[in-house]
């Protein structure tokens, strides 16, 4: 045995799991019929050992990542000495294995003849999963009744059978059952392909030996982990940072932690943190680790493997009852909001221990877009993105324009597709000149994205946030711009709520500003010549660069004025 546990052969097995994982991610891309999986990709594929332990994670979305070990307890724990070959598992529920209604997760054994192996995992966002709103992705319920489908850990498949029973119930419950059955199948062939892929491995290897390597991957994953967080210094670190609102009550919703870092051993502590709240953005336990992991993770080793080996040094502390880790019923639809501000409380938590390595605040994921309604013939439509903005700026270089958040791996979805498949027309989509904050690496850009609505009735529901507390700076860096959402009906345009929902009209046109990314450093640091760059690429105006940066530039062809520069730099500081 000894002999067979080499380091390379650790680092092949390895990588040969990374390329199951990735395989069963692609084939939910490329067999799935909604556009969030097929061009967004919010979807995540994993391999667990036979105690429910992650393996290994497909490069997909992060977030993900830490609720997979919640997913399998709760399999584990309903099903136990009856897992059996041919079994498919299914679930839904935030409050027993899942994070909220929308991403359904389904788990299948691995069994060589009558020998667990292990099991494959998906999990998917499906568009709609019922409930009160079109997307399921609602801020206006008030309990875990209104969001949908209610799904708990449940036979999908037993002993190879098809549950058609449990199909049909999930069609009878949501708006477009054809789109959300075949992305459920797309997640039951990505299953099958792990499977398959993890059979193979067995036969090259034993079982007996992929199991010694498949502890071994965690133990020395666990390892580097620990050296990671040895080599940040020892102390407490706290942050709070702030949800403007839930979409009921108003005021700010502060979310506060604590990060210990003692040895080779990470705390974080959420104590202080808002009550639960009324509105469907409270995030369940699981998805406030699995933000916190994708974190850590962040500042921790690239090449490191994602699995729970990493989890292990990481405690989590959250009170319950608290907007990070609700009692139920309370709503959790758009806990993604709420994630996203977990996680910039953990960075700029982070920043302090690590301030040459953290960026400042980006603009996250907080835009989620829900439009649905009926065609003429009685057909329901159903459209919904969530839309992602640009990074802040980092300690060594500008935030990085038009991308995804840290701790998720979306893509924007592309206008064409959405013209071709919903009663939409996009007449803008394109950065926000003025909007990064300064800072000697200035913060990315806004984005704006612009809808015209063409059917005759419609209803529009938005997850935004960010109107009054902005992506902040670090290091002197000033703070990005607010989001914003007008809605432009017969000439007249008028500003809406960021948690809303509101009744459409044929050629109404919304229009939505992502805020914009929190600067880093001193701007009256930053290089003239980058200013002038951004200026000549029609990022800032001459008069931004003057206001934020105190550069002077003139001239036809843009050019600096380096006397005017210097002595507006001098007369600032």
């Amino acid at each position: 045995m000894t002999k067979r546990l080499d380091p390379i052969t650790i680092d092949l097995v390895g990588h040969a799991l990374g390329s199951i994982a990735d395989e069963m991610a692609l084939t939910i891309i490329r067999t799935a019929h909604s556009s969030n999986l097929t061009n967004s990709m919010d979807l995540s594929s994993a391999l667990c050992d036979a105690k429910g332990r992650l393996i290994v994670q497909g490069l997909t979305l992060p977030l993900h990542l830490g609720s997979v070990p919640d997913c399998m307890d709760a399999v584990l724990n309903r099903f136990g000495d009856e897992i059996r070959p041919g079994d498919v598992y299914i679930l839904n529920d935030p409050y027993d294995g899942g994070t909220h209604l929308p991403d359904i997760y389904l788990v299948q054994p691995v069994f060589l003849e009558d020998r667990l192996l292990g099991y494959t995992a998906s999990i998917a966002h499906h568009t709609d999963i019922g409930g009160k709103v079109a997307g399921g992705n609602g801020c206006d319920a008030t309990e875990i009744y209104q969001e949908g489908f209610r799904i708990p850990p449940t036979r999908l498949f037993d002993g190879g059978q098809r549950n058609p029973w449990l199909e049909q119930l999930l069609s009878r419950n949501v708006r477009i059952p054809y789109q959300v059955l075949g992305d459920l199948r797309a997640q039951i062939a990505a299953c099958h392909v792990g499977h398959e892929g993890m059979l193979g491995l067995a036969a090259e290897y034993g079982v007996d030996a992929l199991e010694g390597y498949f502890e071994e991957i965690l133990n020395r994953t666990e390892r580097l982990a620990r050296h990671e967080i040895s080599r940040m210094p020892d102390g407490e670190y706290e942050f709070t940072d702030y949800i403007d609102d839930d979409g009921i009550d108003p005021g700010p919703i502060p979310i506060k932690v604590r990060l210990t870092i003692e040895g080779d051993s990470l705390t974080a502590d959420f104590t202080g943190t808002a009550p639960q709240v009324k509105g469907g953005i409270n995030s369940v336990i699981a998805f406030t680790k699995s933000t916190v992991y994708a974190c850590v993770r962040c500042v921790m080793e690239s090449e490191m493997p994602n699995n729970s080996g990493y989890f292990r040094p990481i405690k989590v502390v959250a009170p319950e009852g608290t907007i990070v880790n609700p009692n139920p019923p309370a709503a959790v639809a758009a806990r993604g909001l709420t994630a996203f501000r977990i996680a910039d409380a953990v960075f700029g938590a982070l920043a302090k221990a690590l301030p040459d390595k953290v960026p400042a605040c980006e603009m996250g994921g907080d835009t989620g877009v829900s439009i649905g309604g009926y065609y003429p013939n009685g057909d329901s439509y159903v459209f919904l993105e969530f839309l992602h903005g640009s990074w802040g700026g980092r300690p060594f270089a500008d935030g990085v324009d038009g991308c995804a958040s840290t701790i998720v791996n979306f893509s924007n979805n592309p206008v064409e597709m959405i013209e071709a498949r919903q009663p939409l027309r996009l007449e803008a989509f394109g950065y926000i000149p003025d909007s990064s904050g300064p800072g000697k690496y200035r913060g990315g850009l806004a984005i704006l994205r612009e809808y015209r609505f063409l059917q005759d009735r419609g209803i529009l529901q938005l997850r935004t946030d960010r109107y009054d507390h902005l992506p902040y700076g670090l290091a002197g860096g000033g703070t990005g711009t607010p989001s914003r959402n007008v809605l432009v009906r017969d000439g007249r345009s008028r500003k809406i709520g960021g948690k809303v929902t509101i009744d459409l009209r044929r050629d109404d046109l919304y229009r939505h500003a992502v805020a914009g990314a929190g600067g880093h450093g001193d701007p009256m640091e930053r290089d003239p010549a980058a200013v002038l760059e951004d200026v000549i690429d029609g990022k800032i105006s001459r008069s931004h660069a003057l206001k934020a940066y105190g550069v002077v530039v003139t001239g036809g062809r843009p050019r600096i004025d380096l006397e005017a520069t210097n002595r507006e730099r001098n007369t600032r500081r």
